[in-house]
């Protein structure tokens, strides 16, 4: 939670809240996503689903230990037997999936994908401190460079609404159109800098492609729009004197720099990024040294010769969580993987070291199993900025605390399998089992019917 200044009279404060996501029942290895490294060099590998459940879950309860404001958000329905209906497979759920399993299966695979996990990319978010109502605005993001990921927003939105459910403090919007012109990752190309969470806020949309004139990356496809951007400030009721659109460089998309928050991360006034992050990055920092009121910006740019893009993928250096401390200090949160690396955990004990940056700890986290399919921690949650009514008026039942995380655990040990294959995706027995367990889920966490099977 956001340090209050001892000499100001004391007043309740907003908190960034995690949303985490529950990683879901049917977790696999099928190198879907273009551009993502760690997912196309694990495909086909064995995967355990009971494993990567408990490590999410492992961290969203030491954070809520912590005393951070920490959500939990549910997985989606898969295989999603709609989706393979309306692409042509006919019958019941069984015969559904044996016929794509002989005809299609790398639709299978896509309609099996457990990808919802990853909720930086679930939405764009807002808080009311920026926007012109006072409300928190969320953006379903399209995702519409990905078929296993196109299928996403709509369940999203459902959930969005269920747990921000007060129309008084929350806006819910569309998703953009699902056209390559309007491509949208949510908020994994979104930055918010403050000097607090209660201030008036900048925020930094990154876009991998915009109009011909601009470079565009040469191997992998650039996920996120400028117009998607443009369009989400508007929906928002942004100041456009507070918005920047940033282009990242192409070089590292084709890197394996899918999304920006794989080489930036920024939270409150500083901004940690790699050289290579940004087409122009002196822009966006004389930008924040302009508009940034309350607070000077720190920025820590991580250089070439220091680190390579190379280990700053392999390790995801740049996808840690930041978290504020009481005493106005920060945190770094990141995978274990990090410290594994000599280069980048060298790259991170100079950070910490220095004095005048804010970050003066780190704490890795067993992420294996989400990172082995290209999501490290900032990946798996979603970042809201709630005042004390917004924050009352959220859903109860989805704030993680000790008893929920037991529950949880109980859960997952009940559904959950600890080895999964491509070819078990087809099993009638693992549909029966996900439905079962989400089911279940949506009572635990108050849902309703949030899922096409419930409805």
């Amino acid at each position: 939670m956001s340090a209050v200044d001892s000499s100001a009279e004391k007043k309740p404060v907003s908190v960034e809240a995690n949303f985490d996501g529950l990683v879901g029942p049917t977790h696999n290895y099928a190198g879907l996503a273009q551009g993502n490294k760690a997912a196309e060099k694990n495909a086909e590998l064995p995967s355990n689903p009971h494993a990567a459940a408990l490590q999410g879950l492992a961290k969203m309860r030491a954070l809520a230990a912590m005393g951070f404001a920490q959500g939990v958000l549910p997985p989606q329905e898969r295989p999603h037997i709609p989706t393979l209906k309306l692409l042509g497979f006919e019958g019941r759920d069984a015969e559904v999936l044996m016929r794509v399993r002989r005809d299609a299966p790398e639709l299978l695979a896509a309609m099996s994908s457990a990808s919802s996990m990853w909720t930086a990319n679930a939405a764009t978010v807002s808080p009311g401190a920026d926007t012109r109502d006072g409300r928190v605005h969320f953006t379903p993001a399209n995702l519409a460079t990905h078929l296993h990921r196109s299928i996403e927003p709509v369940v999203t939105g459902r959930a969005l609404a269920t747990i921000f459910r007060s129309e008084k403090h929350f806006v819910h919007h569309a998703p953009l159109p699902a056209t390559p012109q309007m491509g949208d990752e949510g908020a994994a190309n979104h930055t918010r800098l403050c000097a607090e969470h209660d201030g008036h806020g900048l925020e930094l949309f990154v876009y991998g492609e915009a109009g011909e004139k601009d470079p565009k990356p040469a191997v992998h496809p650039a996920r996120q729009n400028r117009a998607a951007g443009e369009a989400i400030a508007r929906l928002h009721h942004l100041d456009p004197d507070y918005v920047h659109h940033a282009q990242q460089k192409p070089d590292a998309i084709d890197a394996g720099v899918f999304h920006n928050d794989v080489i930036a991360v920024g939270h409150r006034h500083l901004l940690l990024h790699h050289e290579q992050a940004f087409v122009d990055g002196k822009a966006i920092r004389n930008w924040v040294k302009r508009r940034l009121k309350g607070r000077d910006p720190v920025f820590i740019e991580i250089r070439d010769r220091e680190l390579s893009i190379e280990d700053a993928v392999n390790s995801y250096l740049f996808n840690s969580q930041i978290l504020s401390l009481p005493d106005g200090s920060m945190r770094l949160i990141c995978a274990h993987e990090c410290q594994e690396n000599d280069k980048v955990w060298a790259a991170i004990r100079r950070i910490v070291d220095d004095p005048l940056n804010p970050i003066t700890d780190v704490q890795s986290f067993d992420l294996r199993q989400s990172m082995r399919n290209g999501g490290g921690p900032a990946c798996l949650r979603l970042r809201v900025v709630l005042d004390p009514a917004q924050r009352t008026a959220v859903n109860p039942k989805v704030w993680i605390d000790d008893a929920l995380a037991v529950r949880l655990e109980a859960w997952i040990g009940k559904y959950y399998r600890d080895r999964l294959v491509l070819a078990d995706l087809a099993d009638p027995q693992l549909l029966d089992a996900s439905r079962s367990a989400l089911d279940e889920l949506t009572q635990i966490l108050g849902l309703g019917s949030l899922y096409d099977f419930q409805r």
